[in-house]
Parts: C-alpha cells; structure tokens; sequence
C-alpha cells in the first residue's frame, strides 16, 4: 500500500476539520455534508434534491471555498444556451488588423461547477453537461478542451414545481455519483440559522484544504481495501434491483420497472471507499456498503405505474433489498 495507516488517519482528521469548518457556516444538513464530501473525494458529480431554501447552493458554495476550490454557478433556465455554459469562440482583432478567433471559456471551466435548478433547461442545454461530466473534456467545433483539474458538478433540483421543468434523462441522471435528499431542519436548526442569518456578525471561512490535498485524498480513496465478499455484497445489492432477474425480490419485482447499471456498482464502491476514509479506514465494511446504498441507487432505478400509483419510492424498494440481501446470502 502506498500510504500508510497513520497517513489515513492523518487525512481522516483533515477531513473532518473540514466538516467542522463546513458547520461554523451551515447549520446542521448532516447527511447532506458527509455524502457531498463523499462524491468530492471519490472524483464524482452529485445531484442535491430538496425544497427552496435549504441552503443548497449555500452549502455548494462553503464547501468550495474550505477546499480552496475555483467555483461558478449556472444559473439553468428555459433560454439557456449550452454556448452560455460551455463558452464560444469568437473574432477578435489583432494588433496587426488581423481577424482571429478566440475561444471565450464559459462557467464549466471552473473546479465546481454549481448547476442551480438543472431541470429547468432544456435537453438540449442538459446535454452540454454530459461530455463535461462524463469525458472531463469539451469539445467545441471540433476542438477538444480539457476541464479544470479537479472537476465537479454539483446539480441542485426542485422536487415540487413541475410547471416549466423537463426531467433529467435516465443517461444524464446516470452521470451523477449520487443523489442527495436534502432534509428540512428541524425547529432547533430553524432557530440557529435565524441567529446566523439575521444577526450583524459576518462568519469567515478558512480554507483547510488545497488541489494538492484533495488529490491526494482522492488517490487514498482510490487506494482503500475491499476485500472479494465485500465486492460480491456491492454486486448483489446492484443486481438486486433488477426486476427481470431470475429470483427477483417481490417488491422489486412488482414495483420496479428499471434496476441499476454497472455505473451503479462503481459508484457503490467508490462512495463506500470514500466514507471508509472519511472514518479513518483503509477497507471498506458491509456498513459503509449500507449507509451510501440509497444516494446511490435512488435515482438508478425506475418505478413502473404500480410503483408510481401506490405512493412507493425507490428509497423504500432500497430498503427492502437491503433487508433481503445479505452479505453473500440472499434470503
């Protein structure tokens, strides 16, 4: 192994100085912090749900200045272009009175890329996401051009207005490492966030990482152990989701329409990699596997018209594989 058990440690407690300093601004959003953290360290893109309001894109925003990140915020509307997003090329004239192209970057070419609201652009405009997220690369007629190093996308989308939305396609959904439900606070966080927001006191956020840091966290991740049954564990769990499997689980059968992918289970061990070193771990556990299962797989399976009709959720059809799966023994 490369790194040595005192260098995880080390990081692990460099990482959660960082959530510390993370929570001196934001107020609670536990879960949403530690999986956003998750997706970053495991080199992914994460997709945050939740009502307006919450702090999302807030909370996107602290995080990337104590990583010490390059951000920019997309705002995504109906008349989006993805020239507004990527960048254009366009004529300049030279000191000699020469015409000549010049390529303009756009807001991608930032380390975190906030993409505010995602669903209210087009798919087109959608789409001018996909190679960046995908490839880390864009091309524009026909040149290809590197993203920033490291690159991230952080979505944001509302659940509850559906009136000038279009859906994320199955493919784009796919890109994104995880997808995080972003709670409402409780009446306690409701009271803090009133005395942090409406007060006169500015709070400063120092930066705790740098690129350098967060690379070498990123190969730590890349670097943690996972033993063949965990492996197998992260592979039932993933073929579990599919309805069309020769011993299908009930519900999942009955409700599912689509199960997860083999992007599916790269993002499982990635994630579950990341939280083992959040943790101070160099191999990962069955409950790493089971705490970073639904961000995963909620938004990699689709519900058929019964599921839909009858009020489940992925999240619920996830806890039903999770019971029903064990580690190298289903029941």
């Amino acid at each position: 192994m490369a790194f040595t058990e005192q260098q995880y440690a080390d990081m692990s407690s460099t990482l959660q100085q960082v959530k510390a300093e993370i929570h001196r601004f934001i107020v609670g959003q536990e879960e949403t912090i530690d999986y956003t953290l998750y997706a970053i360290l495991a080199d992914g893109h994460a997709l945050l749900e939740g009502l307006p309001g919450l702090g999302k894109t807030m909370l996107i925003r602290t995080i990337s200045e104590v990583l010490d990140l390059s951000y920019s915020r997309i705002q995504f509307t109906p008349d989006l272009m993805p020239a507004d997003i990527t960048g254009t090329s366009m004529i300049e004239r030279t000191a000699d009175g020469k015409q000549q192209f010049t390529f303009q970057q756009g807001p991608i070419f930032s380390q975190m890329v906030l993409a505010d609201e995602i669903n209210r652009a087009t798919p087109k405009t959608q789409s001018a996401l996909l190679e960046a997220m995908g490839e880390k690369t864009v091309t524009i007629l026909g040149d290809t051009k590197k993203m920033a190093c490291p690159f991230f996308v952080l979505a944001t989308q509302n659940p509850i207005e559906m009136e000038g939305t279009y859906p994320l396609p199955e493919a784009q959904m796919d890109r994104f490492l995880c997808k995080i439900l972003v709670p409402y606070p409780t009446k306690t966080e409701l009271m803090e966030i009133m005395k942090r927001t409406t007060g006169a006191q500015e709070i400063g956020l120092q930066k705790i990482m740098d690129t350098s840091t967060l690379l070498e966290a990123q190969q730590m991740v890349k670097e943690v152990l996972i033993a063949d049954e965990m492996l197998e564990f992260a592979t039932d769990l993933v073929v579990a989701t599919h309805p069309e499997e020769s011993q299908p689980i009930e519900e999942v059968k009955q409700y599912a329409m689509y199960g997860s992918g083999p992007r599916g289970l790269q993002s499982l061990i990635k994630l579950a990699k990341a939280r083992a070193l959040m943790n101070g771990r160099f191999h990962v556990s069955v409950a790493d596997m089971k705490a970073v299962a639904k961000p995963v797989l909620r938004h990699r399976m689709l519900l058929n018209y019964e599921g839909e009709a009858s009020g489940k959720t992925t999240d619920d059809l996830i806890d039903c594989i999770l019971e029903k799966v064990k580690q190298g023994v289903r029941k």
